[in-house]
């Protein structure tokens, strides 16, 4: 048992930021993230690589009471203010008085004909095995899907040695033209786009384009795609296809923080709707960087003692707001997108469950109930994105354990009890209903 004045779940912009203002006020905090090194997707592999973030870094490694708990995944709650986290060694309690949520967002993907071959990736996906090392010079690849990240994705491409045949945008050009016009009220996000576009100089960017289908026998060979309303086919090497992020939300949703519109609600001091819980980061609504940056800073000042955050971190938040409104109306997502997927294509990849399967469903619920759709390893996370566009399907709730986790590791929140009755009581949590089917009745949990 590990015990924390203020636990931060999270080692990305937003939790590193939330860490330093919290641990200046010489609280104890805990830092927790399931990688082996500290800085999220967007600083993956590590801040002190990313002359932005090398500062903070610096900053942080200094700080005595600052403790890290890296390579360590919270799989559920253990009691209050307790998070039951597991280590590839180890599983144990993690106390706190406070709370502070960074836990990101990740990739949406979409199902089309084609989708689940090799070679088809997500944008970001393949730009985060690429960071680590994985090889594509001389490769054709073809990035689609929607947002800014598709830029960075084809840059962080380009510069490993791949060759970027297209960079196809769904949203249209009249859209795209005026959210670059006010791109001149955040200086920083114009000077970023400028610079991606000069390192992308040659490529073709087409708006009003999206991917139709991948084609291929036991590999990706070819894209048949939508350009400016052209059916074109293209052959390649990878199709890296990503349509904006989600935000995180399966461990507030765990401990019972209100979600609105996918995101969690909080406040101007970035507390959830539950006391001494807060949410800084993409979490509570997707962003951008420096609005992680900037929550993260209020949410740790909030968090660690009385006191208002420096105005310029409560302008940035605003600033940064603003731009995330602009970024979701210039690419929210068009209407043909729900019309790509043929009867046999896999929605549930885990489960192998067909879009023809899922259509005879009202609701999430019934759809998981009869067809398994969102139990697999994944859990919901890229069938749950994919259903909620197609159909508008929200799932019910969040279950423990939020992640995949030893049996070894649920023990420790339910140690087996003699006189446990053998017959599961409805009235009893989650995690004492698995241990007493696991170990007393010896069937696996559902």
């Amino acid at each position: 048992m590990h015990n924390a004045d203020i636990v931060i779940v999270g080692a990305g912009p937003a939790g590193l930021a939330a860490a330093r203002s919290a641990a200046r006020s010489g609280a104890r905090i805990a830092l927790v993230d399931d990688n082996p090194l500290a800085g999220g997707q967007i600083w993956r592999g590590g801040p002190q690589h990313n002359p932005q973030a090398s500062q903070l870094w610096a900053e942080l490694q200094q700080m005595a009471n600052v403790q890290w708990f890296m390579q360590s995944r919270v799989i559920g709650t253990a009691a209050a203010a307790q998070l039951l986290l597991e280590t590839p060694q180890q599983a144990f309690r993690l106390g706190y008085r406070k709370l502070i949520l960074a836990t990101g967002a990740r990739e949406r993907l979409l199902p089309f004909p084609g989708w689940t071959l090799p070679g088809v990736t997500g944008a970001g996906g393949l730009q985060a095995l690429v960071k680590g090392g994985y090889p594509v010079h001389g490769k054709r690849i073809v990035v689609a899907g929607s947002g800014p990240l598709l830029l960075a994705v084809a840059a962080t491409l380009q510069q490993r040695g791949a060759r970027v045949l297209h960079i196809l945008e769904q949203s249209s050009w009249r859209k795209l033209a005026g959210f670059t016009l006010q791109l001149a009220r955040t200086p920083a996000k114009l000077r970023q786009a400028w610079q991606l576009r000069l390192q992308l100089a040659g490529v073709p960017y087409r708006a009003d384009s999206y991917v139709l289908r991948a084609q291929g026998e036991q590999q990706l060979s070819a894209v048949q795609m939508m350009v400016a309303g052209r059916r074109l086919s293209m052959d390649c090497d990878y199709l890296a296809c990503g349509y904006g992020l989600l935000p995180n939300t399966e461990l507030a949703q765990a401990l019972g923080c209100r979600i609105v519109e996918g995101a969690v609600q909080v406040d101007e001091r970035q507390q959830t709707s539950l006391e001494n819980i807060y949410c800084a980061g993409e979490g509570s609504g997707v962003g951008g960087v420096d609005l992680a940056l900037a929550e993260g800073h209020i949410a740790g000042i909030h968090a660690s003692a009385p006191g208002n955050p420096a105005s310029h971190w409560l302008a940035q938040r605003r600033r940064q707001q603003a731009f995330a409104r602009r970024l979701d109306s210039a690419f929210a997502l068009r209407p043909e997108l729900r019309r790509l997927c043929a009867p046999e294509t896999l929605v549930c990849r885990c489960e192998d469950v067909a879009y023809d399967a899922l259509q005879a469903h009202a609701s999430w619920r019934s759809a998981k109930l009869h067809t398994r759709c969102g139990m697999g390893p994944c859990q919901g996370r890229v069938c749950g994105g994919a259903t909620d566009f197609l159909f508008g399907w929200k799932p019910d709730s969040v279950r423990l354990p939020i992640a995949p986790a030893r049996i070894a590791s649920l023990m420790a929140l339910h140690p087996l009890e003699s006189e446990c009755d053998p017959e599961c009581d409805p009235e009893c949590d989650s995690g004492s209903r698995f241990t007493r089917f696991a170990t007393v009745r010896g069937k696996p949990a559902v």
